[in-house]
């Protein structure tokens, strides 16, 4: 989990990302997360002349930060508003119909977390927004936290932050609701804190609740179950998938993706075996998540908890 802010936005495991995709000379990669364009980048640099990026975000000023930080590069890379879950639609509208590598950063980036009015953060006081895509429709953590009912509340923390007091945090916040609206980060995090206790380590007490209430407010699990399989659908034989997440729950999801498509074969009691799973089939390069090095935990105090999965396509699907 991500409780930290820094003056820069660092994309994680570039390296590792830019190895393992296999960046080729004309090769085309589609960055789903694009963020400040730091990965996006790095694959232009490794595959040169002919290498070709579509970069999407759903946030609008991470593409203004990502077409400036990608200008040298303006004829190898497409940037599109949009939710990567759709990738198959936005790749389409710019004739592509088919990849050598898709990426997914399913981190918040710095830069959205230091601004405040954003209201990701408990670190700075701001409105309690949390949208990805702050000029869409979507309800927002404050709309959550002031009017669903507290059961359906607890839920929520329960189920995407995981917070073991998810109940008496939810009754917290119902309680408080009924005095004065709940309308900042800073209010919300008192009352986690309270409820709670103070920062255990270098994780504070509210860093669950707000992990929770962006999930749900920018369906990020829908979004990435939606992803994966668009992605997946994109690759051309041999492209491969690399997805760096930053907590269990999106990591279990991408765990679980790949090993249903990388499939088994099974034994029949008549004799013979036959192959259980889904297609097409993909071969997962990655049997343990890989993890920052000492060195960029040091630089980076963002990769911290960035774990990084990849799998290829099979060519004979």
């Amino acid at each position: 989990m991500e409780t930290s802010c820094h003056r820069m936005h660092e994309s994680v495991l570039i390296k590792e990302v830019v190895d393992l995709l296999v960046v080729k000379q004309g090769g085309i990669y589609i960055d789903g997360t694009v963020g400040n364009g730091g990965h996006t980048k790095a694959i232009i640099e490794k595959g040169g002349p002919g290498t070709f990026v579509l970069g999407i975000d759903r946030d609008v000023s991470a593409l203004q930060r990502a077409g400036k930080a990608l200008g040298d590069y303006s004829g190898q890379v497409n940037l599109a508003h949009g939710n990567y879950a759709d990738m198959v639609e936005i790749a389409g509208k710019k004739g592509i119909k088919s990849v050598d590598g898709v990426l997914l950063d399913l981190g918040v980036s710095s830069d959205q977390l230091e601004d405040a009015g954003r209201g990701f953060s408990f670190m700075k006081d701001g409105p309690l927004d949390m949208r990805m895509n702050a000029s869409g429709n979507e309800e927002t953590a404050a709309d959550l936290v002031n009017e669903l009912p507290g059961e359906e509340l607890c839920k929520i923390l329960k189920e995407f932050g995981e917070e073991r007091m998810a109940g008496q945090i939810a009754r917290a916040i119902v309680r408080d609701r009924e005095k004065e609206i709940i309308s900042t980060t800073g209010r919300l995090a008192e009352i986690v804190e309270r409820v709670a206790g103070g920062r255990h380590g270098r994780i504070h007490p509210a860093t669950r609740t707000f992990q929770a209430l962006r999930i749900r407010v920018n369906n990020e699990i829908g979004s990435l179950e939606k992803g994966l399989e668009n992605g997946l659908s994109l690759l051309a034989p041999k492209g491969r998938m690399a997805v760096i997440s930053f907590h269990s729950l999106e990591d279990r999801i991408v765990k679980k993706f790949f090993a249903r498509h990388a499939g088994k074969w099974e034994s029949l009691q008549a004799g013979g075996c036959r192959w259980i799973g889904d297609k097409p089939v993909m071969n997962i390069l990655t049997r343990r998540p890989i993890g920052p090095s000492d060195e960029e935990r040091d630089v980076n105090s963002r990769s911290r908890s960035a774990k990084l999965r990849v799998a290829e396509r099979n060519g004979k699907d």
